[in-house]
């Protein structure tokens, strides 16, 4: 059985035919709705704006929200604090 599936998407006025895996679809179709979403709030702030500027801003835009999920779930300093917790246990159970 073929997991793939063909789909057009239609994002900044053009047409991008892709396969993708069956159980993407969803995702892939509101990603391309975000990106014309927020494509649309650009042109209507920026009449006069080159459409290269608006597509460059909504990638901007997209890339530091992004990058700040990805720091707001940096587990690293918790993983050091539980660390240093279990040795600290360890210890105090290798004394009794």
């Amino acid at each position: 059985m073929n997991d793939k599936i063909k789909i057009n998407l239609q994002i900044a006025d053009s047409n991008y035919p892709l396969t993708i895996n069956r159980e993407e679809e969803q995702v892939v179709r509101e990603a391309a709705k975000q990106v014309n979403i927020r494509l649309n709030k650009y042109r209507e702030v920026y009449k006069n704006l080159e459409p290269e500027k608006i597509i460059a801003m909504v990638a901007y835009q997209f890339s530091l929200e992004k990058l700040q999920l990805m720091q707001r779930n940096d587990t690293s300093p918790y993983v050091e604090k539980v660390k240093e917790l279990t040795e600290l246990l360890e210890d105090y159970f290798k004394e009794e």
